[in-house]
């Protein structure tokens, strides 16, 4: 299945859930769209856990194959299998970049690598996927520094979450720790997700 690129809210809309964790997409209509939008619908065990891998999976924007690749390599993690998944989804390059806000968006976080705008540990890396471990130095390239989308994403930019350290100047960041499940998203129940696939087998 290719990666979804239609409208974010109205996937968020039909999932109940804020995938640009804003929360913009839900305050004028908090239900599903098209015309039966408002109707409520029972939903199964099978139903929920379906729900919660679509909610994640289009948060972090990866398509189906990379997701179950992700599953699998946490599944071979000592510790907690559903955090290992989070950590594993957090550490990617592209969601790297948007925790240090060099990006509004993870879609946009994922263009500026694929575009070679990144650099990690001081080596140009386009690969979005690309994991990125505790103490490793990610930084936009210097022909790069002023580009527009990071400088209005920089600006724009609220809080960093506390498992990486930014130099907004210098336009460089550095992972310091793999984050705790208390800094991550409170809606995701990542059991469910482990559920669904040991359904599947």
């Amino acid at each position: 299945m290719s990666r979804y690129t239609g409208p974010v809210w109205k996937k968020s809309r039909r999932l109940g859930f804020s995938i640009l964790e804003n929360g913009k997409e839900l305050n004028k209509r908090p239900y599903a769209p098209g015309m039966h939008g408002q109707k409520r619908h029972k939903s199964t065990e099978y139903g929920l856990q379906l729900a919660e891998k679509q909610k994640v999976r289009n948060m972090y924007g990866v398509n189906e194959k990379q997701f179950r690749n992700t599953y699998n390599k946490a599944m071979k993690l000592e510790g907690v299998q559903g955090y290992n998944f989070l950590c594993l989804l957090e550490s990617r390059l592209d969601n790297v970049v948007y925790r240090m806000g060099f990006a509004s968006t993870r879609r946009q976080a994922r263009q500026l690598v694929n575009h070679g705008h990144i650099l990690l540990n001081g080596k140009k890396t386009d690969i979005p996927s690309a994991q990125v471990k505790p103490g490793d130095v990610v930084a936009v390239k210097e022909r790069s520094l002023q580009l527009d989308v990071i400088k209005n994403a920089l600006e724009a930019q609220v809080t960093v979450p506390g498992f990486v350290e930014v130099d907004a100047d210098k336009r460089c960041g550095k992972l310091v720790r793999l984050p705790e499940r208390s800094e991550l998203n409170q809606e995701i129940n990542e059991q469910l997700i482990v559920e669904y696939y040991n359904r599947l087998g």
